[in-house]
């Protein structure tokens, strides 16, 4: 029985300290930022040699979207994005680079929640009638004379 408990008390405390730790987390390709260098690239085939396949690839408007992240998690509810990075290349029809935006977290747009809210009729109605309802209150319809 002492054996048993010293083996729940042990297992509990390894639980408990795993769960302290950090873990580096990475969604999406992962790039060496000290090295990208992206003046001396002009075409498709440089982009995906130097970047491999992209992410996404719009085919309405001819753009290449490579993202990457880097998240230090501790738990479910302590997570933390340490470092976003997309890169969206416009391709023209002979496969040369228009144009290129480079968007990090600085660029994140913060979203403001309203506080209206829609009015509620029930709070307004008394107790019998949120229990009967619309019971007595009801039209009836029109009915063809016979």
């Amino acid at each position: 029985m002492i054996r048993f408990i010293k083996t729940l008390l042990i297992t509990i405390n390894l639980i408990v300290i795993s769960n302290c730790t950090e873990k580096i987390s990475y969604s999406g390709k992962i790039f060496n930022l000290e090295n990208l260098d992206y003046s001396n690239l002009s075409n498709i085939e440089q982009i995906i040699d130097n970047f491999g396949k992209p992410n996404y690839i719009d085919p309405i408007e001819k753009k290449y979207f490579y993202y990457s992240e880097q998240k230090i998690v501790k738990n479910f509810y302590n997570q933390k994005i340490v470092n976003r990075l997309m890169l969206v290349f416009k391709i023209n029809n002979n496969g040369d680079i228009i144009s290129f935006s480079k968007y990090g977290l600085d660029d994140e747009n913060d979203i403001t929640l309203i506080k209206t809210t829609t009015p509620n009729n029930l709070v307004e109605r008394g107790l019998l009638e949120k229990i009967f309802g619309g019971i007595g209150k009801g039209s009836i319809p029109n009915t063809p004379a016979e």
